[in-house]
């Protein structure tokens, strides 16, 4: 069985959601036994799992001088959606293989770099064979989809030039990662005119960019607040410009957040925000957008200018 690819060491990042991380774990035993070094993030959503590996393994093939070649293993209850997430990201070719002869077309014709497993479709034992099979397999080897012959001439030149082309897909290559923030240019295509005001938060303006789950982008005046209030369903946020400071009173913890943080508050939990500067920031909710508060305006400038 072979551990490299060429002259690189081979590594692999694994992780899974809940309807997969039992299936995980034992792929990720057996890669251990084979002695390849593995990278395990463990158990999440599905699609935080599946972004995360393809995000990683993206960046490691960005580097082709690096001496180590890194490859994704995800696992999810059909090994589809982690596969989806994973592939949003330049230079990820992930594949859902439910059988061993899958795993080697998805190797040999696709140089897949990132293998999704089923969880609930696919037996231990079948499953370390898609995995030997995966690790083994050279790009542009016989397959069993060539009929385990070498391929004619006009489909090895295709497999030839293959990889590069598909790297042009989206006018994005596999290496560059010198492209604008998503977050940031939608921001930035949206006029004043397109926000509303958010009538119970002085300073505040919102736009609704998705429903259900809801996603917005949110603007607040330097020196605006947020009373301590709470919501139904729990909520990402990523700080697009400005600065905040969020209480979380429930919990008892502080965050001070600049362009680029992230923070998640889970459903129920209260929270109080100040706004520093002029501030802009994306957020989504689990479900339908919702506000519930827990103090007035006043409550919550004393319980501030009390800390300070």
């Amino acid at each position: 069985m072979a551990q490299e690819s060429g002259n690189r060491r081979l590594k692999f990042i694994a992780g899974a959601d809940s309807f997969g991380c039992t299936l995980k774990d034992i792929l990720v035993s057996e890669l251990r036994n084979l002695n390849i070094e593995v990278e395990d993030l463990g158990t999440d959503k599905y699609y935080s799992v599946g972004e995360e590996i393809g995000r990683r393994v993206s960046q490691a093939a960005s580097n082709p001088d690096s001496t180590v070649e890194t490859r994704g293993l995800v696992a999810c209850g059909t090994g589809v959606g982690v596969g989806i997430f994973a592939n949003k990201f330049p230079g990820i070719y992930a594949a859902t293989c439910l059988t061993p002869g899958e795993a080697v077309n998805a190797r040999s014709i696709n140089n897949c770099n990132v293998l999704a497993v089923s969880g609930m479709s696919t037996d231990p034992e079948t499953a370390k064979e898609i995995l030997l099979n995966f690790i083994d397999t050279p790009f542009k080897s016989p397959c069993p989809a060539s009929g385990s012959n070498p391929w004619p001439s006009d489909i090895q030149s295709f497999l030839d030039t293959s990889v590069s082309e598909m790297s042009k897909i989206g006018g994005l290559k596999s290496t560059n990662f010198d492209v604008p923030c998503a977050l940031c240019s939608l921001a930035k295509s949206r006029t004043d005119s397109e926000f509303e005001p958010v009538a119970i938060m002085p300073g505040a303006s919102m736009k609704i960019i998705r429903e259900t789950p809801t996603s917005a982008i949110v603007r607040f005046k330097a020196g605006s607040m947020e009373p301590a209030h709470h919501h139904t369903f729990g909520h990402d946020l990523v700080v697009i410009k400005g600065s905040k400071t969020v209480w979380n009173l429930t919990k008892g913890t502080k965050y001070d957040l600049v362009a680029g943080d992230y923070l998640f508050t889970p459903a129920g939990d209260v929270h109080r925000v100040t706004y520093i500067e002029d501030t802009e920031f994306f957020i989504k909710w689990d479900g339908l957008w919702d506000l519930f508060l827990d103090e007035d305006l006043d409550a919550a400038k004393a319980a501030v200018e009390k800390e300070n």
